[in-house]
């Protein structure tokens, strides 16, 4: 058989190339003589700029000084392909460049983000298109704003300060955007709004390590800077948009830089030819670290299903945990946790457990089949 291994990061413990080379090991130990196809993929998450990067053989890789989500210095790489840059959010403003004890969205800032695009611009990037995940920010991407050019100010007219919590004091907006008319594209596959039971805060503020006593405050202040945005900027209802709530709300700030909203995983599919890579395969095999719910609204692995069910071939997902046990477009969903009997195992060797968890799988369904 032709396998397809087209996983997403398994975050927090695996690259999507180290998925799918884990999936590979384990399987063609099962079947020595299937043939195996590794695709690694990405959502607008980390790893969006790698899978790009290995898609596009005329972009180039550009490292900028930049400051990570609490402010301090770091390096972060983007790409460039002609006048269109791809950055990854999460290369200044990701949770992988925090310790969990220093996890706090109501301290952490998108700044750095706003300062890789500044760079972008000021080399010529006409088009910038910004991947959305793994943030630890929920600041509605008021750092970046600030980084490239607006200024936001307290009652007595002074900026007010970064992070999440720090949008409570805003009562204006001054300032102008030195973007110099680039086109934005966000990638993202998060549609939730900015604010209320599915948004930004209610969703993901704890992933990124909000106290639920902490939630109510973190709401409000982004309630009051989206009304000084809307009195003094002028875009209504920007909060209300599907992708408003991705990466903290920085949906919402590429909302009001007139930016478009794009599938990060049908982008980055479409870069990597996977239509095509779907047609000369037997069997598909997607993944990710947390199989459930959100994952079949539009995410990765959702977009390869659909893609296997368009061709008539079957769809096996492989992850570390799955809170679903199928789909009309999947032939299996399999976790790790289920084969070594807890999370904590599961994490411990989370490369030696998938390779364990495909040989398993190639042995099983391969043998139900027949």
């Amino acid at each position: 058989m032709r396998i397809l291994i087209a996983p997403d990061k398994f975050a927090g413990t695996l690259t999507a190339a180290e998925a799918a080379a884990s999936i590979a090991e384990g399987w063609l130990r099962s079947r020595p003589d299937d043939t195996a196809t590794e695709l690694p993929l990405a959502d607008g998450g980390p790893g969006f700029i790698d899978v790009l990067e290995a898609a596009i053989p005329t972009a180039t890789r550009r490292t900028v000084d930049t400051l990570d989500p609490l402010g301090r210095a770091v390096k972060a790489d983007y790409l460039r392909d002609g006048d269109t840059a791809y950055i990854e959010s999460a290369a200044a403003c990701g949770l992988h460049l925090l310790t969990p004890a220093e996890r706090d969205p109501r301290r952490t800032t998108t700044y750095g983000l706003g300062l890789i695009i500044a760079a972008a611009i000021e080399t010529g990037a006409k088009q910038i298109v910004v991947g959305l995940g793994g943030s630890a920010t929920n600041d509605a991407g008021a750092g970046m704003l600030t980084a490239l050019g607006y200024t936001f100010r307290d009652a007595a007219g002074e900026p007010i300060g970064y992070g999440g919590a720090a949008l409570a004091a805003a009562t204006s907006v001054d300032g102008h955007l030195r973007t110099r008319d680039v086109r934005f594209i966000a990638a993202t596959d998060v549609d939730s709004p900015l604010h209320g039971p599915v948004g930004a805060t209610a969703v993901f503020g704890p992933q990124k390590g909000l106290r639920p006593e902490d939630q109510k405050q973190l709401e409000h202040a982004l309630m009051v800077f989206t009304s000084i945005c809307e009195r003094d900027i002028g875009y209504l209802h920007a909060a209300e948009q599907p992708g408003a709530g991705a990466a903290g709300g920085l949906g919402y700030a590429f909302n009001l830089l007139d930016g478009r909203r794009e599938s990060g995983a049908r982008l980055t599919c479409d870069a990597v030819g996977l239509d095509a890579a779907i047609a000369a395969a037997d069997l598909v095999i997607s993944g990710e670290g947390s199989f459930d719910s959100q994952s079949l609204r539009g995410k990765l692995a959702a977009e390869v299903a659909s893609g296997a069910a368009a061709h008539g071939k079957p769809c096996l997902v492989l992850a570390g945990r799955s809170e679903v046990d199928s789909h009309p477009d999947l032939a299996g969903v399999y976790s790790v946790t289920d084969l070594l009997g807890s999370a904590a195992k599961a994490m411990k060797a989370p490369a030696q457990g998938l390779s364990a968890l495909a040989e398993q799988v190639a042995r099983q369904w391969i043998a139900n089949r027949a």
